[in-house]
């Protein structure tokens, strides 16, 4: 009896180990997920977030925590992958004029004019362009690139009354730009004096006269109430704007392949939720702002695209662009 009763405290104490040994997996804090943004909780890509949430938990769960931070509360605009490289933020939505400061080549998205519309855009970053280009960023900032969002087309956004023709007619206009070189290029390119101005000031700096204009999607100009205190907007089409849902590579490291596959379906999913609602939102905007009391004109669209164009291929900044790229982002129909 006392053999029998030895045996079953010691078959107890294995299956004890063996079970403490298997706690850890199961037991295992989720991984962090803290996304910044500057976007508004109105704006498709603020949207968005949280189907990455809920796709990510269905795929993965209990594997992941998620947080989401709108407003720039957490990081402000422009300093995400900074955060992110120093291992301070883990996910953010990154521009393509945040990538041009630490890699110039990167500076061909930031041009008015090269890519045409929503659909060339995906084109564009899901061909060997893509490919080529979101390899610069793992290997140069250590950030992966999960999935392209259209942002918008941006258009001016202006609290003067004078109607905007031709590149001449934005002279002496305070161009609220955000605060890098790229931004603040285009902005001249496009006949502005641009000024950097952190996104979450601009609706004060419209409403005190700090600056005469922003340049923005229509959707972010409804999102952000801009609307409220300017009186028209020019549709110049100056640039169809991305935004790239991001992970820190420290972060993606320590995925396994699983994990990675979740993360980068649930990122696609959270796109095209932002996609499909922001050019469906974008077609119908005209018509709200006229409803507001501004006004919304076409102006002279093809002499912007000359000035802008010729502005950047004079610039130093496209002697930075990969040789032959204009041509094969063209070349995507």
């Amino acid at each position: 009896m006392l053999v029998s009763l030895s045996r079953r405290l010691f078959m107890g104490t294995v299956a004890a180990a063996a079970i403490a040994g298997l706690t850890p997996a199961f037991a295992a804090d989720p991984i962090k997920l803290r996304i910044s943004t500057p976007a508004v909780e109105a704006d498709w890509h603020a949207k968005m977030l949280p189907v990455f949430k809920e796709e990510l938990e269905k795929a993965a769960p209990g594997q992941f925590d998620v947080e989401i931070h709108l407003n720039g509360t957490l990081f402000k605009q422009g300093t995400e992958p900074a955060a992110m490289q120093r291992g301070n933020l883990e996910m953010a939505m990154i521009s393509a004029f945040d990538i041009a400061k630490q890699i110039p080549e990167w500076s061909i998205f930031t041009a008015g004019y090269l890519l045409r519309d929503p659909e060339h855009q995906t084109k564009v970053f899901e061909s060997d362009i893509g490919k080529e280009m979101y390899g610069l960023v793992e290997d140069k900032m250590k950030i992966k690139i999960l999935s392209v969002g259209y942002l918008g087309t941006r258009q001016l956004n202006l609290r003067t009354e004078k109607e905007i023709k031709t590149p001449a007619d934005l002279s002496g206009v305070k161009l609220r730009m955000p605060g890098s070189d790229t931004w603040l290029f285009l902005g001249k390119a496009l006949g502005a004096n641009p000024l950097p101005v952190a996104f979450g000031e601009i609706y004060t700096a419209l409403q005190t006269g700090a600056i005469d204009g922003q340049d923005n999607p229509l959707p972010t100009v409804r999102a952000a109430k801009f609307y409220e205190v300017t009186k028209q907007v020019a549709l110049t089409d100056h640039l169809v704007d991305a935004i790239f849902l991001s992970l820190a590579g420290s972060t993606w490291s320590k995925l396994d392949d699983k994990q990675k596959a979740a993360v980068m379906n649930a990122a696609k999913a959270a796109v095209r939720f932002n996609n499909e609602n922001r050019i469906k939102e974008e077609a119908q905007l005209a018509d709200f702002f006229k409803s507001q009391g501004l006004k919304v004109y076409k102006p002279d669209v093809e002499a912007f695209r000359q000035q802008v164009q010729k502005a950047y291929l004079e610039s130093d900044l496209s002697k930075s662009w990969p040789k032959g790229m204009v041509d094969r982002v063209n070349a995507i129909k």
